[in-house]
């Protein structure tokens, strides 16, 4: 990114990720009101389809109202770039500029649902964010964030957005991509964790979690470029795949994995909690994963540790 730009929402060196947030229940709703109390200065809501999402962000904005809320991340297949400018200065004027905007560019399926010709990934996105550029309304570079894993996406996000939003990776990406970058993009990592101490069971929650991502082939090519073999990228990930990229044990065990994507250079730790507890359903208004929640405000409120670059 060549000029200075404006700073964007803060997120803090850790946030929450958590799928219950979109169609979050009341329950939900409260456990998120309590983060903020406690300081949490970052909540990161999935786009998934895309409906009704920012009505989600609304709400959560409103429970939470010192918080930043992300968007990890909208396709940019389910709205046009002008209803996205519209909706957010909607929110703006609702609850000041709290809104980060993820965005993706999905798959060829869900552009042929809007009718649209998909491309190729990079010239689709950076299209769309052109358009971002131009509309009244226009969403301006330090509030929207890339959902982006290969080099040739991150470089649009690193000219044309405040950063990316790597899902699933280990901080030896993080690593990698801050040494090719430089200073400036922001880099905030999705980071699954179980707290449970028992390997074998975090593994087999971790697998049910994320598991089925390990197939696809963007996160398949990622991990390739990590080093993982064809013997880490069986269905449900080897062992070790699985301790790469979900930490698991105690909170001091996801404090170490935290500090080590800070260290590799990220700005901000996205943390999306796998439960082991089967009354906590995951998913679109889901039960969220409160106690989890509760266990690691330590970190999600702290204030030190290295903080979200301003552009």
């Amino acid at each position: 990114m060549g000029e200075a730009q404006a700073p964007g929402p803060p997120l803090g060196p850790v946030g929450i990720w958590a799928m219950e947030l979109r169609s979050p229940s009341p329950q939900t709703l409260e456990a998120v009101s309590a983060l903020d109390d406690m300081g949490t200065q970052a909540m990161w809501v999935p786009g998934l389809d895309g409906h009704d999402v920012l009505n989600d962000v609304d709400a959560l904005l409103t429970a939470a109202p010192n918080a930043t809320v992300a968007l990890g991340v909208l396709s940019i297949w389910s709205q046009t770039a002008e209803q996205l400018g519209t909706r957010l200065s909607s929110l703006d004027r609702r609850h000041g500029p709290r809104a980060l905007v993820g965005l993706g560019v999905s798959n060829p399926h869900a552009a042929a649902l809007a009718g649209r010709s998909y491309g190729t990934p990079t010239e689709s996105m950076r299209a769309y964010l052109e358009e971002l550029d131009g509309i009244p309304d226009a969403v301006p570079v330090h509030r929207r964030i890339l959902g982006a894993l290969g080099p040739r996406m991150v470089d649009v996000a690193a000219a044309h957005s405040a950063g990316w939003h790597p899902f699933l990776v280990p901080p030896a990406y993080v690593h990698r991509e801050r040494r090719r970058l430089g200073p400036m993009p922001i880099i905030a990592p999705h980071q699954a964790v179980v707290l449970d101490t028992d390997a074998a069971t975090a593994r087999a929650v971790a697998r049910a979690g994320v598991g089925m991502y390990i197939g696809f082939p963007a996160y398949r090519s990622n991990l390739a470029r990590l080093g993982f073999t064809e013997a880490d990228l069986v269905s449900g990930g080897s062992d070790r795949l699985i301790d790469a990229l979900v930490a698991h044990g105690s909170v001091d065990d996801v404090a170490a994995r935290v500090r080590e994507h800070l260290d590799a250079g990220a700005d901000h730790v996205a943390l999306h909690v796998l439960s082991s507890d089967p009354q906590v359903r995951g998913g679109p208004g889901g039960q969220a994963p409160v106690a989890e929640w509760k266990e690691l405000a330590p970190l999600l409120t702290e204030q030190g540790g290295r903080v979200v670059r301003h552009h």
